[in-house]
């Protein structure tokens, strides 16, 4: 999933449209108390912070605010319950053969995928993890028609668990376009049909407001319509995935505001590649988009 300009950002900040509280958090130091409005749960990428440990990386999330890591799986969990965080979006070690190019839309995986799932489901939910993510995998010929029904059956054989054991399984939206060409669940409108067929509250969309940028943008007008079916946004700046700030073409605040009146109550997660090499530059970053995504 990893895909790859900065101090006069800071200044032009004060020409958006954020409020003045946020723009003087936003120039604070970056170990000043974040003072957060509570109105967002915020949670970060684990891969985008590899080069830290996992255990320091924790103690920056609590200390910023963040009350999840997301992206980790099992073994990763007890050290995330250790500092009284959570991960707003799990994922396991996928069985042989099968990843994010070649998911659900097989057929031919769905035995090894529902056995994954139906091992992984009763571990997250034991230690309170609620989201489970998954993917459609590339289309290689496959119509968008046929990849809906295959991903159907797939996922009507792994619902009954999830529902059992209250954890999503959460399909990602990513950029067919750009980053993950031939992906099949590459448009806001084709999950949401695929979650009226599978007809059930434990599967959703992972909005990944980065790709989504790139494939049809309009994210307000789509957090209003297809809302019901999101259990989970991302971020990232367009272009490169970098911060969010004023050197990209998409406004988080706005956005972020059509959130909080939609009435959503899950996470977003900041999954955007630093520019800083530095500890203290990465940790600064990170905590500018924390107070940018804080409406």
């Amino acid at each position: 999933m990893q895909i790859q300009n900065r101090r006069l950002a800071l200044k032009k900040l004060a020409a958006s449209a954020l409020s003045l509280g946020a723009l003087e958090a936003v120039a604070a130091p970056a170990n000043a108390d974040t003072k957060l409005k509570g109105n967002i749960k915020h949670s970060v990428s684990r891969w985008c912070y590899g080069s830290i440990p996992l255990e320091e990386l924790c103690q920056i999330c609590k200390d910023l605010g963040i009350k999840s890591i997301e992206l980790v799986g099992p073994e990763e969990w007890p050290t995330l319950n250790k500092y009284g965080l959570t991960s707003a979006m799990g994922w396991g070690n996928w069985p042989k053969g099968t990843g994010l190019e070649n998911f659900l839309n097989k057929t031919e995986n769905h035995d090894a995928l529902v056995a994954f799932y139906t091992e992984l489901i009763p571990q997250a939910a034991s230690m309170g993890i609620n989201n489970l993510i998954c993917f459609s995998g590339n289309r290689r010929g496959l119509s968008d028609y046929q990849g809906l029904l295959n991903c159907q059956k797939g996922l009507k054989r792994i619902m009954p668990i999830a529902e059992k054991n209250n954890v999503t399984i959460t399909m990602e939206l990513l950029s067919s376009r750009d980053s993950h060409p031939d992906y099949q669940c590459d448009n806001v409108e084709w999950g949401a049909v695929l979650c009226e067929m599978v007809g059930s509250e434990r599967f959703k969309l992972l909005y990944d407001i980065f790709h989504m940028q790139s494939m049809h943008g309009d994210h307000i007008r789509n957090i209003r319509r297809y809302g019901k079916y999101i259990s989970h946004y991302h971020t990232g700046g367009m272009p490169g995935r970098r911060e969010i700030d004023d050197t990209q073409e998409i406004y988080y605040p706005a956005i972020m505001k059509a959130l909080v009146d939609s009435g959503y109550k899950g996470y977003v997660g900041q999954e955007f590649t630093p520019t800083p090499k530095d500890r203290a530059g990465i940790v600064d970053s990170l905590r500018k988009a924390i107070l940018i995504c804080d409406v």
